[in-house]
């Protein structure tokens, strides 16, 4: 199941980058007669494979999710001695990899190895298992290359080079120009950039944002569109410990798959992969971890996490947890529905119980007086400054308006737009087979991004992939979404009754499904081609699609104009406020872009004064 981005655990990035391959191991026929000699050597060490998973937990870097193109080199060999290097940094960006849409992982041999966390895996673990073959409970392990499997919908992206694009994504927009016009003539720039750049279908093009709006990025990014199953171990060691463990340190479990990624049928040469230490790493070593950590709010404002905290999170928790009961009682009716259920249950479950630990933190007074009073000391230092105070004085209030707007429509927005049938692949292929055949008739800077031209290469392998796709679970996911919108939006509201016509959530959810042809790639594709063929349909989940298209486009335009226009406007102001103030050594907030962290490996003492050692082994599991 794939979902728009969201906070992730630093267990869930993969810990592989900067870590060597030991010296001696091998893959299929490189000169090693014993083929799984490298499975073998996973499970046969004590506390090096652990740490290598877990230690994006366990180590306590120095504080820090450093862009490539703005490292503190100068800060880390004034504290550690080390010289970090343009080729050393050159060196762990090409061996990193990016996921689209799920997390981290490395190149990991020369032949196209990918090191990664199982979760990364289990959409397409998922997809590739049936009744017979149930790859996620029992694991997968190919013994030759002819037996790894193609993931039906999974692309890798390694990160080729970086280009500041502010002045161009601001060029010809006036300084007095609206708020909404201003942000149309941004986006529309991006698009022209991103466009421009995407010379090749193999090359991936992304203007990234960055201090919301205060510097703009672009990223060039070779993409790996075949990617095959080598190992996954089973969920059960995967993820041991289940939900209970998930977020918490210390952790057991073999979180960890292989992937080989291919190009034109054979194994890519990956000549920048990242070797495994023969030694591992020993405590107090300083070490360096790379990844796309998906998205944090340290430099939101005070009126951003007030929202997060009394509107946005609320409403996406309760919905996670309805969810949730939905797949638990939907698994408990058979062992089938329980392994056809099992990625989507674990996907809501990891998000709600990261939602859960957001709301803690927003509401405790402790932290948030922290930020009030961190807040407020660059406000003062801005208004003491005349010409600080005529650049930047305005912004903070203009924020604070925006999301008191958002607050309004954010309920409606979310539900019908952002997360519309969270957890159902079906309405997802639905909502872009409408989308696309309408958005691809517009000249590129006009369209939704998502349909820009850079991005069609990933909408269209989504939108056409082969995926399994269960009748049963996808009638309980649209059911409980019907519900949870009645409720939460009442029965009178226009778009509630449009979709249920006067029949139960369960009723409506069954009609929708049963009478739909999408399943059918060939279907997906016909109705694609053609604008007049989507408002023609009469399949079911087209004519859901378009039910909600209307409203949804409306309030994401809402959005557009009066939150996101103004976060990117007058968040750039507070970011360059905060430069003026305090330097321009802070990096940015997680924009599920590459980021590198760096620190020694250290335990640390928990709450109750216990040592917690710095890696897990499998003494302590068995403990467990």
């Amino acid at each position: 199941m794939r979902y728009e981005h969201e906070h992730e655990s630093c267990q869930k990035q993969a810990a592989g980058p900067g870590l060597r391959l030991r010296p001696g191991l091998r893959e299929y026929g490189v000169g090693d007669p014993d083929t799984m000699a490298m499975i073998r050597f996973t499970v046969k060490q004590r506390a090096l494979i652990l740490f290598v998973l877990l230690s994006a937990v366990a180590l306590r870097a120095d504080d820090g999710i450093w862009l490539f193109n703005r490292f503190p080199s100068d800060a880390v060999k004034q504290e550690y001695g080390f010289q970090v290097t343009g080729q050393f940094l050159d060196k762990l960006r090409l061996g990193s990899v990016k996921f689209v849409g799920v997390a981290s992982g490395s190149f990991v041999s020369p032949n196209g190895l990918l090191f990664t966390n199982h979760h990364v895996a289990s959409e397409c673990i998922q997809q590739l298992s049936s009744k017979g073959n149930d790859y996620m409970g029992n694991g997968y392990i190919a013994a030759s290359e002819a037996e790894e499997k193609k993931c039906p919908n999974l692309e890798a992206n390694v990160l080729m080079s970086i280009v500041d694009v502010t002045s161009r994504v601001r060029e010809g927009v006036p300084a007095d120009a609206a708020t909404a016009d201003a942000g149309k003539a941004r986006r529309a720039n991006i698009a022209r950039i991103e466009k421009e750049c995407a010379t090749s279908p193999e090359i991936r093009c992304e203007v990234v944002t960055l201090y919301s709006g205060g510097q703009y990025d672009l990223y060039r990014s070779k993409k790996y569109t075949d990617i095959r199953l080598v190992f996954a171990p089973e969920a059960g060691i995967a993820a041991f410990g289940g939900d209970p463990d998930n977020f918490t340190y210390p952790r057991y479990c073999l979180d960890m798959v292989f992937f080989r990624a291919y190009e034109n049928g054979k194994p890519a040469e990956t000549p920048d992969y990242l070797r495994w230490s023969r030694e591992g790493v020993k405590e107090g070593e300083l070490i360096f971890v790379s990844g796309s950590p998906a998205t944090t709010g340290r430099l939101n404002t005070m009126a951003q996490l007030e929202f997060f905290r009394d509107v946005s999170y609320p409403l996406v928790h309760a919905r996670l947890g309805s969810l949730i009961q939905t797949l638990l009682s939907y698994g408990a009716k058979s062992t089938e529905n329980k392994r056809v259920a099992a990625d989507n249950l674990n996907s809501q479950q990891n998000s709600y119980k990261a939602y859960t630990g957001f709301l803690m933190g927003l509401r405790d007074p402790k932290l948030m007086d922290l930020k009030r009073q961190e807040e407020q000391g660059l406000r003062a230092a801005v208004a003491g400054d005349p010409k600080l105070r005529a650049a930047y004085g305005g912004a903070w209030d203009a924020l604070g308006a925006a999301y008191k707007q958002y607050a309004e429509f954010y309920k409606q927005y979310w539900l019908l737009e952002s997360a519309a049938i969270r957890g159902s692949d079906l309405f997802s292929i639905a909502r872009d087979v409408v989308r696309y055949a309408e958005e691809r008739n517009k000249p590129n800077e006009q369209r939704l991004r998502e349909f820009r031209d850079s991005a069609l290469p990933e909408l269209e392998s989504s939108m056409y992939a082969s995926i399994p796709i269960t009748d049963s679970m996808e009638i309980a996911v649209m059911a409980d979404y019907f519900e949870f919108v009645r409720k939460s939006l009442g029965v009178e509201n226009p778009t509630v009754k449009a979709l249920l016509n006067g029949r139960s959530p369960q009723a409506a959810a069954r009609q929708y499904v049963t009478t739909s042809k999408l399943k059918d790639i060939a279907e997906r594709k016909r109705l694609a081609a053609s604008a007049e063929a989507v408002k023609s349909s009469n399949d079911g989940m087209i004519r859901l699609a378009l039910l909600l298209d209307a409203p949804a486009r409306e309030l994401r335009q809402r959005y557009e104009d009066r939150v996101e226009a103004v976060v990117t406007g007058d968040g750039a102001k507070v970011a360059q406020a905060r430069w003026a103030v305090k330097g321009t050594t802070v990096y940015p907030d997680a924009t599920f872009t590459l980021r590198l962290s760096y620190g020694p490996v250290k335990g640390y003492k928990n709450k109750a004064g216990k040592d917690v050692p710095y890696a897990t082994n499998f003494d302590g599991l068995y403990r467990r």
